[in-house]
């Protein structure tokens, strides 16, 4: 939308990872090490925590598109799976088809698989994103797979990054033997103030911005930034972006506090460390974090054998996803991680797809870009979501 305006050749602050835009803090080129010496290292666990925003999923894009060709590399993008389930998943990377195979058949390919890999000087990387969702009985079924091989000759690495929760799952007593086949931990925190204003310069460097005297935010933006981010890359996204979107729509060249401010204002957000609290406080039943929010519009959320949810739409953006670091959760193993966003100006409201697996679907038909008229129904998984424009009847 506003690329030519700022003379850039790639959206700098989009919210899906890209390897070419991860900026390498000092505690995030430490987790690539280590990340990276999966490949030197094929006997253990490699795992990477932070929390949702603090980039692991990036880092992994970027450990990924490096990889040379004697690396075969499977994904575990689905965690909620049963341990059967996961070997299907794993067989199907490698270019079998396993659906109709029991446990032990499933196994045995598996292990013959894996030692053909071996006798060829192959390494194999298993990488699950989102690991804290797994059963335990997967992550068992992950810790045997890795014993593959004989003496010093290992074939399989193993990846695991994940929320916080997954330390605390790795720490349980049932859990020992993975533990003790970790080989390296690391826990990614938010970038700091200084950090952030490299963050931002760096990703609209990338984006095409260049390097040089032309600068898009003032100094002394990235101070208010962090205040109202806490430093979470995911965050910064959004704020820059929805700021770029005002300063587009005001003719601005130059990103300032204005325009910051403006943004804040449209995702009607409080400072960092406030809506943490009241995050923690709504998940504690404590608080309705919409209370007398103006809004525009409406999302009814229904999905068969649920209680209908209304959600409130406001001037800005939202977005729709699994995690719980979107706006309106839709926890579904049919959703992607961040599936959709709203975009809301004046009387206008725009529903895109941000790249999601399984689409957005109107009137039987797979939208990229929608706009939104009172009445409609939108789907995304097997959630149903009508939108709803105030001060409309019927």
């Amino acid at each position: 939308m506003y690329l030519e305006f700022f003379q850039l050749q790639e959206h700098p602050f989009r919210l899906s990872p890209d390897a070419n835009f991860l900026y390498l803090s000092q505690q995030h080129a430490r987790a690539l090490a280590y990340v990276e010496s999966t490949l030197w290292f094929t006997d253990g666990f490699v795992i990477i925590t932070g929390e949702i925003g603090c980039g692991k999923t990036t880092l992994l894009e970027k450990f990924l598109s490096e990889l040379e060709d004697d690396v075969t590399i499977a994904r575990i993008a689905q965690t909620q799976v049963t341990a059967t389930q996961l070997l299907q998943g794993l067989l199907a990377q490698f270019g079998y088809r396993p659906f109709r195979m029991g446990k032990a058949e499933l196994l045995d390919t598996i292990d013959r698989h894996l030692e053909e890999l071996l006798q060829k000087g192959q390494k194999v990387v298993i990488v699950v994103d989102e690991a804290q969702n797994l059963d335990r009985s997967v992550l068992e079924e992950l810790r045997l797979l890795s014993g593959v091989g004989s003496g010093r000759a290992k074939v399989l690495s193993v990846i695991l990054a994940g929320q916080p929760e997954l330390n605390q799952i790795l720490d349980a007593p049932d859990m020992e033997q993975l533990a003790q086949r970790t080989r390296l931990r690391y826990h990614l925190k938010p970038l700091t103030e200084k950090e952030t204003g490299a963050y931002i310069r760096h990703r609209l460097t990338v984006a095409g911005a260049g390097a040089g005297e032309r600068r898009i935010f003032e100094p002394g933006t990235a101070a208010l930034i962090f205040k109202f981010t806490g430093g979470v890359p995911r965050l910064i996204n959004t704020l820059c972006d929805t700021a770029m979107l005002s300063g587009f729509a005001e003719n601005s060249e130059h990103i300032g506090e204005k325009e910051i401010r403006t943004a804040i204002d449209e995702l009607q957000w409080t400072d960092y460390q406030s809506r943490t609290d009241q995050m923690a406080a709504l998940k504690a039943g404590a608080m309705n974090t919409f209370s007398g929010m103006e809004t525009v519009a409406r999302l009814i959320v229904a999905h068969e054998g649920d209680e209908a949810v209304d959600y409130p739409v406001a001037q800005g953006r939202i977005i729709l996803g699994r995690t719980g670091d979107n706006d309106l959760q839709i926890d579904s193993k049919f959703v992607s991680r961040h599936h959709a966003q709203i975009v809301t100006y004046g009387a206008e409201s725009l529903l895109e797809d941000l790249n999601s697996t399984n689409g957005i679907y109107v009137k039987g038909k797979r939208v990229k870009k929608y706009r939104l008229k009172h009445g409609d129904v939108f789907i995304i998984g097997e959630h149903e979501i009508m939108f709803m424009q105030d001060n409309q009847e019927g």
